[in-house]
């Protein structure tokens, strides 16, 4: 796992301290010098300036989707937005990260600051191993704005579970038309003479399987968007809503006409009083004596298959149980025949 380091310059700019994890070392740009006292200003960011990312990552929709359905939920609980927090797993492969799945973290508040449940992380942790053995625990997300102190605290909690870890924020409350996600690692830099965590943000690419592409298009395309697009289910479902309420809206005005010519507030029409009886007779009345009749007689038949299935399966299962027990039986027998023949 590489480290990435801080830096800070000399008064006379000749000289750049690089500060790692494990080792200081001091990097000449050109002849020898003096080393200055002078460091750098202290800033109230928590964002590091100038610095690369030194790996890549890819992010699979299904993490996005589990960050929001959290939040969501949290939301829906408490009645107000609330900042979550949970865990990042994945595979990585040397500088290339690929963060593949997440789950929730327990966390609670004290004066202020959040601590995380390392005992329920250790728990999950063991319980994905059993099921996803190839993945690994890369970070940590939580949703909100911009990094600030209170996530450096979170991470160096995540730091004594995992060497640089990664750090990704989902904004939820974001009006930009860009996916609000931003990716994170963290960087040791000099300020005011004391080695300081900051957050360098990180280039990340999106990255589906075929199953995932195909369950998250569908997720995707049920939620209401931009375009009116829509899963092939709500489509259908949407035709049929809308051609009820017409079909409703006009037998509401067929109502209120005829109820009109009864009052006689209007005219007879005796042209569309004829298409209003015809239209009344297309469909059959459901209350007559002939259809109730069939339709216990359906109920019945339904009912006597239901039944003929149920009383097939016990069948076979007393059956299974019978030969089971012949066989039991035999065993026995031939044991004692077996004892009788030494006494």
């Amino acid at each position: 796992m590489s480290v990435h380091p801080g830096r800070f310059a000399c008064f006379c700019g000749c000289k750049t301290l690089r500060l790692c994890a494990n080792w200081f070392h001091i990097w000449q740009h050109g002849a020898p010098s003096i080393l200055c006292l002078r460091m750098t200003v202290a800033s109230p960011s928590v964002m590091a300036a100038g610095v690369t990312g030194s790996v890549s990552v890819a992010l699979h929709p299904l993490v996005i989707l589990n960050i929001s359905d959290h939040w969501i939920r949290i939301r829906s609980q408490e009645g107000r937005p609330m900042q979550v927090i949970g865990a990042l797993i994945g595979k990585q492969e040397g500088r290339n990260i690929e963060v593949m799945n997440s789950f929730e973290l327990l966390s609670q508040t004290i004066d202020d600051r959040v601590h995380i449940d390392k005992e329920y992380y250790y728990t999950k942790e063991e319980q994905f191993k059993q099921v996803f053995k190839e993945m690994e625990f890369l970070g940590w997300y939580t949703t909100g704005g911009p990094p600030d102190a209170s996530d450096i605290h979170i991470h160096k909690q995540v730091c004594e579970i995992i060497e640089s870890p990664l750090f990704l924020k989902l904004n939820p409350l974001t009006k930009h038309t860009d996916l609000p996600v931003s990716v994170y690692e963290s960087v040791i830099d000099i300020i005011n003479g004391e080695a300081t965590m900051l957050f360098a943000e990180l280039t990340y690419t999106l990255a589906t399987e075929e199953a995932e592409r195909i369950g998250v298009d569908h997720v995707a395309r049920m939620t209401a968007t931009g375009t009116g697009e829509n899963s092939t289910v709500a489509e259908h479902l949407i035709a049929q809503h809308s051609a009820i309420k017409m079909l409703h809206s006009r037998v509401k005005i067929i109502l209120e006409y005829v109820k009109a010519v009864e009052s006689g507030e209007v005219p007879f029409n005796h042209e569309i009083l004829r298409e209003a009886n015809a239209l009344c007779h297309r469909l059959p009345v459901l209350s007559t004596i002939k259809f109730k009749t069939d339709f216990y007689d359906q109920c019945n038949d339904v009912g006597l298959m239901a039944y003929l299935g149920t009383i097939t399966k016990t069948c076979n299962s007393m059956n299974q149980f019978i030969n089971k027990f012949n066989v039991l039986y035999d065993r026995q027998g031939i044991g004692r025949r077996m004892r009788g023949l030494f006494f």
